[in-house]
């Protein structure tokens, strides 16, 4: 399996190259040539839902990581997976009428966890094998952060730069992150916002040169092994859920920031996987959402809300559906992406029946909503959502379907997000894990919003 760039401007590279590049050195995201597909490439449905997690996780990676040998492949899969409660990795919990997937039983209690605790092993990997050092770069809007550090926290040859926008994530998503006192760890509070964090991010790997000097690498959702990571969970959900409904296909609520979860089911659909719809559910910041409703991505001022991962007006993965979207068109792909650079905003033509895709749906929740749901859920069903899954799950009532089962994915442990919480049902919910962090030692640089500062501040600690 080779990977291109959706700019079209660099030669196919294997796997584990594509995972050490991130960013593509054309400024674009890197995709697979093609996609397996269920029963050619990849065995028939009855065959993969019998499997286990970590099984099946091996059948879907195998297919793309065609150059690591099979028994160290289910290695990593299996050292990833071991750190999750229950074994059963993402388990699903009927709630009212909806399924939710729990994505958060990782160490960091957040969905990504269920990628970056398999990423910070094929890091170590790779490296063991080819020697030479990562510096990995990432910005972060709350749990992705403190998922990347405690994926590669102590590895050696390994240092990780992780920036988050200063005073805009929970104050328990900020302690997760800066309570991790490794040597290989670096926090940067940066003054302003995510979508800035972001822009120093891509700028920094555009600068080809800058890049391959201080081997530089990413743990964010540009990151190719992320999303391949993320599919998994949507086969292991579709498959717990016919058998258990017995239903043809299904359709999944996914609260939306940056765009890499919903690409996942994306993607886990184009090979085969019976997803009748894909919900995209964004909070105010609705840049998504209203391209799905209109055919216009354009941005706006970034809004903080109760779910801060979903704070974004700039998602990082779209690109990578709008390079399906426009036929695999490098060209006319680069040319709304330079557009959008531009101009800050970009459009495309509504099909035959006055939509975007017909895969996808849209809406948003605000805040008012989000603490509703929060409160319903609680009342009515003694389950506590976090405002991410809230967002979700409110969305998600909009497009119910009898004969279609909807799983709503639960992007983080409640525990995360005390105040909201409080705020919704009177009452506070607890984590071991985050309870220990209550009197632990932080430790964070605070940096201007400025390219040049971030690049000084690498190459000094580097």
């Amino acid at each position: 399996m080779k990977y291109i760039s959706t700019r079209g401007r660099m030669a196919p590279i294997g796997f584990q190259d594509a995972v050490m590049t991130g960013l593509a050195p054309d400024g674009g995201l890197l995709l697979p040539e093609d996609l397996p597909i269920i029963g050619k490439e990849l065995p028939d449905i009855g065959t993969l839902s019998k499997l286990s997690y970590q099984e099946l996780a091996f059948e879907v990676i195998s297919r793309f990581a065609t150059d690591i040998p099979a028994d160290d492949l289910k290695k990593l899969i299996n050292d990833s997976y071991s750190t999750f409660q229950p074994l059963e990795v993402t388990p699903l919990v009927e709630v009212g009428d909806f399924q939710i997937l729990e994505l958060f039983h990782g160490p960091t209690l957040a969905f990504k966890d269920v990628a970056l605790q398999f990423l910070g092993n094929l890091f170590e990997y790779i490296l063991e094998r080819r020697g030479g050092e990562l510096n990995i770069l990432g910005a972060t809007s709350g749990d992705t952060g403190s998922a990347a550090i405690h994926g590669v926290r102590g590895k050696p040859n390994i240092n990780i730069f992780i920036m988050h926008p200063a005073g805009r994530t929970s104050p328990l998503q900020e302690k997760q992150m800066t309570s991790v006192l490794d040597d290989n760890v670096f926090n940067l509070a940066v003054d302003g916002t995510f979508d800035d964090c972001q822009n120093i991010m891509k700028t920094i790997f555009g600068e080809v040169d800058f890049k391959t000097k201080h081997s530089l690498g990413s743990v964010n959702s540009v990151n190719w092994a992320r999303v391949l990571a993320q599919t998994v969970y949507y086969f292991y959900a579709t498959f717990q859920t016919l058998e258990k409904t017995g239903a043809k296909s299904v359709q999944f609520s996914v609260p939306t920031g940056n765009f890499g979860d919903i690409l996942a089911g994306y993607l886990a659909q184009k090979m085969g996987l019976p997803i009748s719809k894909l919900i995209l559910a964004t909070n105010e910041n609705d840049i998504l959402s209203r391209f799905f409703n209109s055919g216009i991505y354009g941005m706006s001022e970034v809004v903080p809300t109760l779910s801060p991962s979903m704070d974004i007006q700039v998602a990082s993965n779209f690109e990578r559906y709008l390079y399906y979207k426009v036929g695999q068109n490098a060209e006319k792909l680069a040319a709304l992406m330079d557009g959008f650079k531009d101009n800050g905003s970009l459009s495309v033509e509504l099909n035959e029946n006055g939509v975007v895709d017909d895969l996808f749906t849209a809406g948003r929740g605000d805040t008012a909503s989000t603490l509703e749901t929060i409160k319903k859920y609680h009342d009515q069903y003694g389950y506590v959502l976090d405002p991410h899954t809230a967002v979700g799950v409110h969305v998600a009532e909009k497009f119910q379907c009898l004969e279609t089962p909807t799983i709503c994915l639960a992007t983080a442990h409640p525990a995360k997000f005390t105040q909201a919480i409080i705020d919704a049902t009177g009452e506070a919910v607890h984590h071991p894990t985050l309870d220990a962090l209550a009197d632990a030692e932080t430790r964070c640089d605070s940096i201007i919003n400025d390219v040049d500062v971030v690049k000084r501040y690498l190459v000094s600690h580097i």
